[in-house]
């Protein structure tokens, strides 16, 4: 079993010894993620985009007319939560919401010609924040290596 180094230097001079966090994959996976997102939330700043946000954005890009209930479904976000995105992407004009043409009762959503252009910008964004990352895995054989790995969790 392999052993990583985390030791975290205090102010004193003083290491903390992080035990079998080392080792532990929920551990390691939140510590990396704390990091992608700090980096995503640097990358976006000017943007005022959320890792969510940006996810909304690209599945409604990609998939126009989808009802709200199954963007927040293949996203893994909470009804209530995906609401106040969808409120909040449509009240910066990049989202509408739309009536579905087999549902009336349905909410269909639709990025607007502005949203569309943004998403583009976003884009190039976040190339760059992903290229800092597949960088820093070692390059796009490590990146993809790391998400076929990710790929066996979720699975």
């Amino acid at each position: 079993m392999a052993v990583f180094e985390q030791d975290e230097m205090q102010n004193d001079g003083r290491r903390i010894d992080f035990s079998i966090l080392v080792e532990a994959i929920g551990y390691q996976l939140r510590r990396a993620q704390l990091t992608v997102f700090q980096d995503f939330h640097e990358s976006f700043a000017n943007e005022g985009l959320r890792p969510a946000d940006f996810s909304v954005l690209l599945v409604v890009s990609a998939n126009p007319g989808l009802k709200q209930s199954e963007v927040a479904e293949a996203l893994g976000i909470q009804r209530a939560n995906f609401v106040a995105i969808a409120d909040s992407l449509e009240q910066r004009g990049l989202a509408e919401r739309r009536k579905s043409e087999t549902d009336r009762r349905v909410q269909a959503l639709y990025l607007t010609e502005r949203g569309e252009e943004f998403a583009r910008g976003m884009l190039r964004t976040w190339r760059i924040h992903e290229d800092r990352l597949v960088e820093k895995l070692g390059g796009p054989a490590e990146r993809d290596r790391l998400l076929e790995l990710l790929g066996r969790i979720t699975r």
